[in-house]
């Protein structure tokens, strides 16, 4: 059965919790994990450019077996003018799977309704699931206890995230609360605020109020687990930058907001970080910063998150 990842939500939480296990058996057996994709091939399609899923993806998928072939949507047909719908239907003649980062959600949406290949969402503007998927495997192994099930000990933790609120990073944790028992706060300018798209999500989930949002940021934090911000200016943002940037100052995570959180909390960022914007170089190295597990954390669970689709397929 041909299964797909575009949302956090597209795994049950059974099999959520079996994906942080995973997570945590491929990489204490990065060098000897099984090659569960031998023989197939992979396309990954990138509408944006990356440094950390690029390299995740392609190495990981070289890692379960498979033949990677990286392409560019602006060096492919799609650049020039072939429906989506028509591309997937003729690279689901060649290739075994599609990781595909890209701008419109619909997108995904296009290739999954059209394919006949587990579609991967690599980033899209609505959400991001491999990276929070990941972020929740990096808390886990931080915190829980010897024999503790790890998606157990996750529930009733509370994650802040600082800064845009509207991002697809934002988005991506709400739903991510939802699926592992988290408190999501989310502390931003109005203007910044969740959007439209996301309620309405939720809204079709009967999950509305399943976060907490406010735009005082010393609320937001105070007795946060984690306290979590990305970049103030994403791709696709850049017209808006000056605008951005002096609304989102009093979200800047520093050393005076970070010790408003619990005294054992996290500190996290996807990367890359724009450090003396949105984090304080001192942040960036707390003892408490766990940014570079977080990084390196992206391949074991894009394995894992890959291995469950891959034996959906043969079930």
């Amino acid at each position: 059965m041909i299964r797909h990842f575009l949302s956090e939500l597209d795994f049950s939480r059974q099999e959520a919790a079996q994906c942080l296990e995973l997570t945590r058996q491929i990489k204490s057996e990065r060098m000897s994990c099984k090659k569960v994709l031998a023989g197939e091939s992979w396309g990954m399609i990138f509408y944006k450019n990356s440094t950390r899923t690029r390299v995740s993806f392609e190495v990981g998928l070289h890692e379960l077996g498979a033949h990677p072939l990286f392409m560019s949507a602006s060096q492919t047909q799609l650049g020039r003018g072939e429906t989506p719908d028509d591309t997937i239907r003729v690279l689901s003649r060649y290739l075994h799977g599609v990781v595909v980062r890209c701008y419109e959600h619909g997108l995904l949406e296009t290739f999954a309704k059209h394919g006949n290949i587990p579609v991967i969402n690599a980033l899209s503007d609505f959400l991001h699931p491999c990276q929070t998927y990941t972020d929740v495997f990096s808390i886990a192994e931080k915190i829980a206890t010897p024999g503790q099930a790890l998606a157990e000990s996750l529930k009733g933790k509370t994650v802040t995230f600082l800064g845009d609120t509207s991002c697809n990073m934002a988005n991506s944790w709400i739903l991510t609360g939802l699926q592992f028992g988290m408190n999501i706060r989310l502390g931003g300018p109005e203007a910044l605020a969740p959007k439209k798209e996301i309620k309405d999500y939720l809204s079709a989930i009967g999950a509305s109020g399943s976060y907490v949002f406010t735009s005082d940021p010393a609320e937001a934090v105070k007795g946060a687990d984690v306290v979590y911000t990305d970049v103030w200016v994403s791709m696709g943002d850049e017209a808006e930058a000056e605008q951005r940037l002096k609304i989102l100052q009093p979200y800047q995570v520093n050393d005076a907001l970070f010790a408003k959180a619990n005294p054992h909390a996290l500190f996290m960022h996807c990367l890359p970080a724009h450090m003396g914007e949105e984090v304080t170089e001192s942040v960036l190295n707390h003892k408490r910063s766990i940014i570079f597990d977080e990084a390196e954390n992206r391949l074991h669970t894009q394995k894992a998150i890959i291995a469950m689709l891959a034996a959906f397929k043969s079930s």
